[in-house]
């Protein structure tokens, strides 16, 4: 049985919803009296973001982007829905006066409905400024502000207006769940061996509940913030039956390895989505759970005592689905390594969806909302490709400047679906320019791994979906007869610009052992080919001329 060794990272998962919309998953009111509900979702990799406002009014609605909160230099929408019809307007504002009509309409208006007291208004946008008179919308927080009428005769707004200021594309609430309450998960008073790399596995039951409970909270707590690298926090299968303490992968922990929470330096607390909840307690209540801890000390400093762990907020008020999380990516093995001197060197991980089936009986498929990704020192980009039928449809997520020093979740900004049957692409970019030696796939922190976890639900009882360049075929390719041949080779190589293209490409063209695990460790092993990832296309600006109507009315 092939062991993957699942080490990473994380967590400040950014989001909440309070009802189900794959494109929509985030929701704020921007009024104290909850008259202006505003919710969004986003696609970073396209460049767009999508709105939907619904203002308590019927006349007209106004939102937009201001710098400081105010009118002047804000960058705004009006729009509503008069007797002759619906209008829309890209505009901004230079003074305490009407907004000035934008002379290039970068707002698409989607829809625009008024019944029942309400205007609901949806439109998109790009991400990114397209002109002089939008304002960019960046990872930081920006101040929102809104304006609304009793007619369509647009005219100073009075007191209904307002500022709030939002994280939109790093959204966390803090939801307060009813009959909310909380345990920790942590190491307890464990002595660090002056090492520069240690991981310490703990292996322990969680508190039993009668029923079953929903996990929508996680947060971290760290006591050597300046060593602890990561902590994940995996189920065990059934076969775990007893507690054990021990240093990771060097005993029988190694059974334990569906991941169920995670935290790496650089991220905060973990808000799950209010439709999706970490189940535990009922039928899960006898399973027991590992905490490993990555411990990072390059001084190599002794006596440090370590309590980190994870705090578990739950609540009995069950959400719509269980959630998971799916690792995918590259197997954490020494069956590749990549070469000393490289600036941009690729490998590869295959999720075969279609092999799921074969490991469970009534798989489904995924709605992922959040992905977390992670290499180690020599990574510099990751991006997880989704493929259709043999063609890419999306990316699902992507990094193109990661930051070993900041693991932070990616939101996907709107659910995606991952159908059975898709494939799934981790490709990760390397740099070892400053490196004499290989680096090979492994654990440790010189050590390189290439995973992409998942935050998906329905959860199912799955925990892996990777690849590994077929060790046979590549020591074939490589003109060697055996492992030890093999390993000589490549210890012994120049390594240049054209020895590591042509190492490269070797490692992306022969076929690669794909496997699917489930939580109890039984393995679908089948072969594939690594496709072609395309490049992500740059973001065009969004264009509003295609909607009905973008004139004002002249009165009610």
């Amino acid at each position: 049985m092939v062991t993957l060794s699942l080490v990473l990272l994380l967590l400040s998962v950014q989001w909440s919803w309070a009802q189900e919309d794959p494109l929509l998953p985030f929701s704020e009111y921007l009024d104290p009296n909850h008259k202006v509900h505003l919710k969004w979702g986003f696609d970073e990799i396209q460049g767009t973001i999508l709105f939907e406002l619904t203002v308590s009014t019927s006349g007209w609605v106004g939102f937009g982007f201001s710098p400081n909160g105010g009118m002047i230099g804000a960058d705004m929408v009006i729009g509503g829905v008069g007797p002759q019809g619906s209008y829309f307007t890209d505009r901004h504002a230079v003074a305490f006066s009407m907004p000035l009509v934008d002379e290039q309409q970068n707002y698409k208006l989607l829809s625009l409905t008024e019944s029942n007291g309400k205007t609901v208004m949806e439109f998109q946008r790009s991400i990114s400024s397209c002109d002089k008179n939008d304002l960019p919308i960046t990872d930081l927080p920006i101040k929102l502000i809104y304006a609304y009428g009793l007619t369509d005769e647009i005219k100073y707004h009075s007191n209904r207006r307002g500022t709030k200021e939002l994280n939109l594309l790093k959204y966390m609430p803090q939801v307060k769940s009813p009959n909310s309450n909380f345990f920790d998960i942590t190491m307890d008073n464990l002595n660090l061996p002056a090492k520069q790399t240690y991981y310490h596995c703990k292996i322990m039951k969680a508190p039993t509940f009668d029923r079953k409970k929903h996990i929508y909270r996680i947060e971290p707590l760290i006591t050597n913030i300046d060593v602890v690298h990561h902590l994940v926090l995996y189920r065990c299968p059934p076969s775990v039956t007893k507690p054990s303490e021990e240093e990771c992968y060097v005993g029988l922990d190694t059974k334990c390895i569906e991941a169920v929470a995670l935290w790496g330096i650089g991220g905060g607390a973990f808000e799950l989505p209010e439709v999706a909840g970490l189940p535990i307690g009922g039928k899960v209540e006898d399973f027991f759970y590992k905490l490993e801890v990555h411990y990072n000390n390059p001084q190599k400093t002794a006596g440090r005592v370590d309590n980190s762990g994870l705090r578990f907020f739950y609540t009995s008020e069950l959400r719509q689905h269980d959630a998971g999380v799916l690792t995918t990516g590259l197997a954490v093995l020494p069956g590749y390594a990549i070469p000393p001197k490289a600036k941009s060197f690729l490998t590869y991980g295959l999720c075969d969806t279609a092999e799921i089936p074969k490991v469970l009986e009534t798989p489904t498929d995924l709605q992922v909302f959040s992905a977390g990704l992670h290499t180690h020192l020599a990574g510099r980009k990751v991006r997880v490709g989704h493929f259709r039928g043999g063609q890419q449809i999306d990316f699902l997520a992507a990094d193109e400047n990661y930051d070993f020093e900041y693991q932070q979740v990616i939101n996907l900004g709107k659910t995606k679906t991952v159908k059975l049957g898709d494939q799934l692409l981790v490709e990760c970019t390397y740099n070892t320019e400053n490196r004499s030696i290989l680096t090979w796939g492994g654990p440790s922190t010189t050590d390189e791994m290439c995973l992409a976890f998942l935050f998906y639900y329905p959860v199912m009882n799955l925990s892996v979906c990777a690849s590994l360049p077929n060790p046979t075929t590549l020591m074939t390719e490589m003109g060697a007869k055996d492992p030890a041949t093999w390993l000589s080779m490549m210890s012994s190589k120049t390594w240049n610009d054209t020895s590591i293209n042509q190492y490269q490409q070797t490692l992306k063209r022969i076929d690669q052992l794909v496997m699917v695990m489930d939580s109890d460790n039984n393995l679908s092993n089948n072969t594939g080919l690594i496709p072609d990832l395309k490049a992500i296309p740059s973001a065009p600006c969004v264009s509003g001329r295609a909607t009905r109507s973008l004139s004002l009315p002249s009165g009610p």
